[in-house]
């Protein structure tokens, strides 16, 4: 493996500069290259650390542009094309001739457009809690479901926390704070059973962590139409019981792209890695083993 990437072990930081804009990364484990992409847009990546597949690949956790120790883009525009051209400049300054890419929830956007624009730089992608669009349908169905939610727990001061933040995050001021807390309050419907799940969750929560950037525009994005035009393997993961880009859309994406695959978490939300670690882990070394 090229220097680069580092040793495995302990987690390495380091950084490249594409265009004069900082990007950000870090590098764990051993065996074939996957970066990893996390959701939002501005989530960090440190939710997403994924320890136990570091002792099978060499995983690259990336710091998208606007997220943590990588630079803000002074016009603010974040669209989908621009996250999967920063990594498709990770991947070649990594010196990988092929790398996959593992991306969630937001972080599965920026695969799908990645495996449209630069395919010839990828051995396959992962799309995590992904779907091929982005706009007001996705918060349409979400707010149903968290509807839904309300209904199947009557009276239950957690699901009233849910729905309070939910129909409160519109219009919230550009404030760190409050953004966590507003998804501190989301969390127990982003899982299958958050009760059940609470108490090995606390080390995890406090790793969840954001950066706002007040420029930020507006990024419709939509390749439903395009998803049969993806070459490179595909493997398409969701929890059965995620609200926010749930079974639906994951379908979606299987019927439309070639030749992929999809695992249905059954005890999952929104974070089989979290959830269902080990069946996580099996479905992506099993797809990647045969790539």
């Amino acid at each position: 493996m090229p220097d680069r990437l580092g040793t495995s072990g302990k987690l390495v930081g380091m950084e490249l500069s594409v265009d004069g804009v900082k990007i950000a990364y870090h590098v764990a484990g051993s065996g074939p290259v996957c970066l990893v992409h996390p959701g939002g847009p501005g989530i960090h990546y440190e939710y997403l650390r994924l320890p136990e597949l570091e002792k099978h690949l060499t995983l690259v956790y990336v710091e998208p542009v606007g997220t943590g120790n990588s630079a803000l883009l002074p016009d603010g525009d974040y669209s989908v094309e621009k996250y999967a051209y920063f990594a498709d400049q990770l991947i070649q300054h990594l010196g990988v001739e092929k790398a996959f890419l593992l991306g969630h929830s937001h972080g599965g956007f920026v695969a799908l457009q990645l495996a449209l624009d630069h395919p010839e730089h990828l051995a396959g992608i992962i799309v995590y809690d992904g779907m091929a669009f982005n706009g007001p349908e996705l918060h349409e169905e979400a707010s149903r479901l968290v509807d839904e939610y309300a209904v199947r727990h009557p009276g239950d001061p957690l699901a009233e926390q849910v729905v309070a933040a939910w129909n409160g995050d519109d219009g919230l001021p550009p404030d760190k704070a409050r953004h966590l807390d507003n998804l501190g309050r989301l969390l127990p419907v982003y899982f299958k059973d958050y009760p059940a799940t609470r108490d090995r969750l606390l080390e995890w929560e406090q790793s969840i962590d954001l950066t706002l950037d007040v420029n930020r525009q507006p990024a419709l994005w939509d390749v439903r139409d395009r998803l049969g035009e993806i070459s490179v393997p595909a493997l398409i993961l969701v929890g059965e019981a995620d609200f926010i880009c749930g079974e639906k859309w994951a379908r979606q994406l299987h019927d439309g792209i070639p030749g992929s695959e999809l695992v249905v978490f059954p005890d999952s939300g929104h974070f089989a890695h979290v959830e269902e670690t080990s069946a996580f882990g099996d479905a992506v070394t099993t797809f990647i083993a045969k790539h």
